[in-house]
């Protein structure tokens, strides 16, 4: 049995990794449930830098395999933002509502045309002995104007994903959906294959 802790204590990621790493013999625990007390601060200004800070933290004190991941929204029109400081883009952490609000206000002059994104997802795994692989996933579309949609969270209803024919929001999909096609998603895919080849 392979132990894989995640540096996170999101339930729901880790059930999506579950899913997207199924490898024989693979066991994933987040944090909390490994017993782990790991909480770095990520100064990085890259999500690869972020995601590695998390995983590097875990693996110092599980000696194990770790997985972290860092992901946010860029905006081209606005240089990259809200970037690394997508969770704390209005200034407290995880206020989705003042978060939304901000990046309308950042665009309210910009048209439709110029409103290009895209959700952006980095993972850093290390294996037991240190060895460090890495894989990004994306997703691209463009903000809309108001938020539409109850599902999902963070800037899901404000972004519009092109993969969708540009006519829903994030929050108009069902979870199936969006993980088929979400940043995290596909950089899991990304992350399974590299494995896959390195094991090969």
């Amino acid at each position: 049995m392979k132990h894989v802790v995640i540096a996170s204590n999101n339930a729901h990621k880790v059930a999506e990794i579950e899913s997207a790493l199924d490898f024989e013999g693979w066991q994933f625990q987040a944090l909390r449930q490994a017993g782990v007390d790991s909480d770095p601060e990520e100064n990085a200004d890259t999500f690869e830098g972020n995601a590695r800070i998390k995983a590097q933290a875990a693996h110092a004190i599980t000696g194990g395999a770790v997985l972290a991941d860092d992901s946010g929204l860029e905006v081209d029109a606005l240089d990259g933002a809200p970037g690394v400081m997508s969770a704390r883009y209005a200034g407290g952490h995880g206020d989705d509502a003042a978060n939304n609000a901000k990046l309308l206000r950042e665009l309210a002059d910009v048209p439709d045309e110029a409103r290009t994104a895209r959700f952006v997802c980095s993972l850093v795994f290390i294996d037991e002995d240190g060895a460090e692989t890495t894989a990004r996933g994306t997703i691209e579309g463009r903000i809309g104007h108001e938020p539409v949609g109850e599902n999902g969270f963070g800037y899901d209803p404000l972004f519009i994903p092109d993969v969708f024919g540009g006519a829903v929001t994030l929050a108009q999909v069902p979870a199936s959906d969006k993980n088929a096609v979400s940043h995290r998603g596909n950089a899991l895919r990304a992350l399974h294959e590299k494995i896959l080849a390195a094991n090969d």
